[in-house]
């Protein structure tokens, strides 16, 4: 049975638009708990992106549609050497605890990011930005970051040490929200607490339960507070998606996010207005661990690994159609960007398994010498089936596979830390562009496996400064095809946005990059 209110809903949905927004309290299952409310502490997970874009602003901001807009700036110019950025703030900021916020706040906070004593895992992304990396490598004081404060905090002057011309799109990313210098002076690292934050979004933590609930208010001092209905948003994280849909179809969820893809067929039958499936971009992999002590530190293993994996059985198969298979790292569809297929997959499995087989017997293993293998995953039952089929696919090639499964914090901390043999990971992209994909094989945190090639980063080095598009492209392409002929890491689907979203709920819109501000969410009745 459906629960009353999403009955109700369907029952009306032909009428939903004229029904009275109501001010109510918006509750969504999230994929995991976040590792902090801290934009320097999280582990770069979706979920942990979805509460902190409903918390903080940076400088600009995407709409319900998933576009730029405005943000904690009211306009922006971009020099035409491709190299300065000058945000105008708007008028009257305040952090929720009644403070001015202002570019003094924006430039405290970049430097935290790239400070090398806190460890933040997205200052890679501060890079383009002068002397960032050689601040986060310890080799240059933190004011000489080029980020400035002008106009009596008004205006936030950010300057590259070279053209970048995705940098803009990046600042709808956690490491470009301002944090509260007061807040962290006087509390120090105890500032991102609900007792103690104060934040510049729509919405304001009030409570935390680790791994049950995080409570949020609406912020009465955000600079559109006008235009948001809701009177807070709880997120409640929830690893086991099945129990997650239990609960949506109990009225105990208004969304759920990612829902299992094998649930699709079953989901678009019987709660067909609730059910959302778009194409996003998003790919789902398998990384290898490349130190020389791992049993995937041979080039020959991780060819023959990645070549005996059935990419149509887990997609069209377990997964019942939700995804695509792939065999990219960059999805396709990306803008302006011909995805590069790993060497090998668009042969027939037969040819595969043989040539598979032929690497494993040249690296020293088969059936009578099996290779013994820990392949990680976080927990959900999607991650674990994916998991036990890989290990089949595996058998024949004489690989015994050991699987283990933790949360998803613990999984992808460990990751960062390179502890693991061969993990699932995966990344969702947070702007429509190449690089956001070809980064994880060159950046300090999400390069779990750490791949290392001269020739890839000088590639990508170039294509971050090159402002002619069709060449950037190039050099990008390039850069994957070189990149995957290491077999560093082996894609298996690519991702579709999977939401359940009660039919009562107005402003919500499906886009490619699967985000979804809450300020933008009403409640019918």
């Amino acid at each position: 049975m459906l629960p009353t209110r999403l009955a109700v809903a369907i029952g009306l949905a032909g009428s939903l638009a004229a029904s009275p927004l109501m001010a109510a309290t918006l509750h969504v299952g999230i994929s995991g708990d976040p590792a902090s409310l801290s934009p320097a502490k999280i582990t770069g997970g979706v979920w942990e992106e979805d509460v902190l874009r409903d918390i903080f602003e940076g400088p600009i901001a995407i709409d319900a549609e998933g576009r730029i807009i405005p943000g904690a700036a009211a306009s922006w110019e971009i020099a035409d050497d491709g190299k300065t950025y000058t945000f105008h703030l708007r008028d009257g900021l305040e952090w929720s605890d009644g403070e001015p916020l202002t570019a003094d706040d924006f430039v405290f906070a970049y430097r935290h990011q790239v400070d090398p004593a806190t460890a933040s895992n997205y200052a890679h992304r501060l890079y383009p930005i002068v002397n960032a990396e050689a601040i986060n490598a310890g080799d240059e004081p933190l004011e000489s970051l080029g980020v400035e404060s002008l106009d009596d905090g008004q205006t936030l002057r950010i300057t590259l040490k070279e053209p970048t011309v995705y940098f803009l799109k990046t600042l709808v990313l956690p490491f470009a929200y301002p944090i509260p210098q007061h807040v962290i002076e006087e509390v120090g690292d105890q500032w991102s607490d609900p007792a103690n934050i104060a934040v510049n979004g729509a919405f304001k933590p009030t409570k935390w339960v680790s791994n049950t609930e995080l409570s949020t208010v609406k912020n009465d001092r955000f600079h559109d507070a006008d235009a948001v209905t809701l009177e807070g948003v709880d997120y409640t994280p929830l690893e086991d998606k099945n129990a997650g849909i239990q609960r949506f179809r109990a009225g105990e969820l208004d969304i759920l996010r990612d829902y299992p893809a094998a649930q699709y067929p079953r989901l678009s039958e019987n709660m067909a207005e609730a059910t959302h499936l778009f194409s996003s971009l998003g790919t789902y992999y398998y990384v290898f661990n490349l130190k020389d002590d791992s049993p995937v530190a041979d080039a020959r293993v991780r060819e023959a690994l990645s070549l005996a994996i059935r990419r149509d059985v887990i997609a069209e198969q377990l997964l019942k159609g939700g995804v695509e298979p792939a065999t990219t790292l960059v999805p396709p569809g990306t803008s302006g960007y011909e995805a590069q297929t790993q060497p090998g997959l668009d042969d027939d499995i037969d040819s595969r398994l043989d040539r598979a087989k032929s690497l494993m017997e040249e690296a020293g293993y088969g059936p009578d010498k099996p290779l013994e293998l820990t392949l990680r995953f976080n927990s959900g039952d999607e991650h674990r089936q994916i998991a036990v089929a890989v290990a089949a696919m595996w058998k024949p090639l004489g690989v015994d596979v050991e699987l283990r499964n933790t949360e998803a914090n613990v999984h992808y901390a460990d990751l960062m830390e390179g502890d693991f043999e061969v993990a699932r990971a995966a990344w969702i992209s947070s702007y429509d562009d190449a690089q956001n994909f070809l980064q994880l094989l060159s950046a300090e945190t999400n390069n779990y496996g750490a791949y290392q090639n001269d020739a890839y980063n000088d590639l990508l080095t170039r294509a971050d400064g090159e402002q002619d598009a069709a060449q950037r492209a190039e050099l990008m392409q390039q850069a994957e095809a070189l990149a995957l002929a290491d077999y560093p890491l082996t894609p298996i689907y690519t991702y579709s946005s999977r939401n359940l979203v009660d039919p009562s709920i107005e402003g919500w819109a499906d886009n490619a990059l699967d985000m979804h501000a809450s300020r933008w969410v009403h409640l019918g009745e």
